[in-house]
């Protein structure tokens, strides 16, 4: 059983500035978050490593910014106008509102029945939940209104009178930058197939019902790479990437079997294959990311409602078609939620509980945090500080015992910390402490701006 809860994780990120609740002086708003000093250099280290890996380590890949607001069509094209919803059900006794589906996969998986919710019906659902007696998780009662399917996408309008109002939307996917963007790329790019096009950007999604911290939120980050490629090497690239984005992860610090496949039963509209990388989160197994397989739906359906030619021509065989379109696509704010979930563990030590986030050096907020032993070597160590902060994120600190300080570096999961005394006077040297052994050793500054930058390297 992993020693992390829910409650363990929204405790220690408001207390060390990890993420706050959005909106707190007012009571905060619907499962919305800040991210505070700390975790907002931390989620901007995991998305610098995963554009590293999938943009500047990925031979023909080249990145986007799209605009949040496009053209209502690009929705109709996409199929979210029409199919965008979620099948919901009300608590009639405690007002809550469940996804139908959701309750039926967790009783199933409780009470170990094989069923593939996908395939049933809205009517099947409700019929399965009245059989089982599956009751509300909140009060624990058996009182459901009937299913309704729920629009997931934001509406607003744009116009600058109330007769000029033209209906738009909030992206609920980054996708389709991607895929309007197609020929706007391979032209200026001179890209050859295949190549692909990656971004990173906001989403927002009219959940309901969301919950459990930062898993499922209203408004979220995407990082997406779709690769581009011809029918017939389309299910060799599917595997491909189920492949890196494994090792993606497991390159991040997680454990093997923390993380598993799971393949799709029932498949979107546009899918050929598709498979979820699941993470044992604090609240059980869940999805992380997705590997999809999207034949050439997207390209070809944006050319039915632009009127825009999408062919792509082989430089080499002159051969015209549209490209097929392999997507990985994982939320930020999911993989921040599992890279805490991972990297915590409680350490019991003689006189105390040790509270350390095993986060990889490359992801960590601060590399280092440079503590003076006494206040009277506080200039010897502000002098070191601003050296080191012009290599890489360090953080100081003075207030309180040496180990006292040390606990907040490890609660922040700091991978190193450098101790100024009265050595550090006679002969330059530092000392090192690792995070993770906690074993400390002796380097000149120079020494530890060279261990340092090997180590944060990912």
């Amino acid at each position: 059983m992993k020693e992390v809860t829910m409650d363990k994780l929204v405790v220690l990120c408001k207390n060390r500035g990890i993420i706050f609740q959005g909106s707190e002086i007012y009571g905060g708003m619907g499962n919305t978050w800040d991210y505070g000093p700390i975790g907002v250099e931390i989620k901007n280290n995991l998305k610098r490593a995963w554009w590293k890996r999938f943009v500047q380590q990925s031979d023909n890949s080249f990145g986007v910014d799209a605009a949040i607001l496009m053209n209502a069509k690009v929705w109709e094209a996409s199929g979210h106008t029409s199919s965008f919803s979620d099948p919901k059900m009300d608590c009639k006794e405690c007002k809550t509102r469940e996804r139908a589906d959701n309750l039926i996969e967790n009783y199933a998986e409780k009470h170990h029945l094989d069923i593939v919710v996908d395939k049933m019906s809205n009517e099947e659902m409700e019929q399965f939940i009245a059989e089982h007696k599956i009751n509300c998780p909140k009060c624990g009662k058996h009182n459901w209104t009937p299913i309704r399917n729920f629009n997931l996408m934001f509406e607003t309008s744009r116009g600058v009178t109330d007769e000029n109002q033209n209906k738009i939307y909030l992206r609920p996917e980054t996708a389709q930058g991607e895929f309007v963007n197609f020929l706007n790329v391979q032209r200026t790019m001179r890209a050859k197939v295949p190549f692909g096009i990656a971004q990173i950007g906001k989403a927002f999604r009219n959940e309901v019902t969301p919950g459990n911290f930062i898993f499922r939120t209203i408004e979220f980050e995407q990082m997406e790479h779709q690769l581009f490629c011809k029918e017939g090497t389309d299910e060799s690239f599917y595997q491909d990437y189920k492949k890196k984005a494994w090792q993606f992860l497991i390159d991040l610090g997680f454990q093997p079997n923390h993380l598993r496949y799971h393949d799709h039963d029932k498949l979107a509209h546009y899918a050929k294959e598709a498979c979820d990388i699941q993470y044992l989160f604090p609240i059980g197994w869940s999805e992380l990311n997705g590997i999809h397989n999207r034949t050439n739906f997207d390209l070809s359906r944006h050319q039915e409602y632009s009127g825009k030619n999408m062919l792509y021509m082989d430089p080499v065989t002159n051969e015209k078609y549209i490209p097929y379109v392999i997507e990985y696509s994982i939320g930020a704010d999911r993989l921040m939620l599992a890279v805490l979930s991972e990297a915590y563990e409680e350490q019991p030590l003689e006189n105390e509980i040790r509270v350390v986030m095993h986060f990889h050096p490359a992801i960590a907020a601060y590399k280092v945090a440079v503590l003076p032993l006494q206040k009277n070597l506080s200039e010897k160590a502000k002098e070191m500080y601003q050296t080191l902060k012009q290599h890489f994120m360090c953080t100081y600190d003075e207030a309180g015992s040496i180990g006292k300080r040390y606990r907040r570096q490890d609660e922040i999961g700091t991978p190193y910390c450098i101790t100024i005394d009265f050595d550090t006077l006679e002969n330059g040297t530092v000392t090192v402490r690792d995070r993770d052994t906690m074993e400390q050793v002796r380097m000149t500054l120079d020494q530890v701006i060279a261990f340092v930058q090997e180590k944060i390297t990912f």
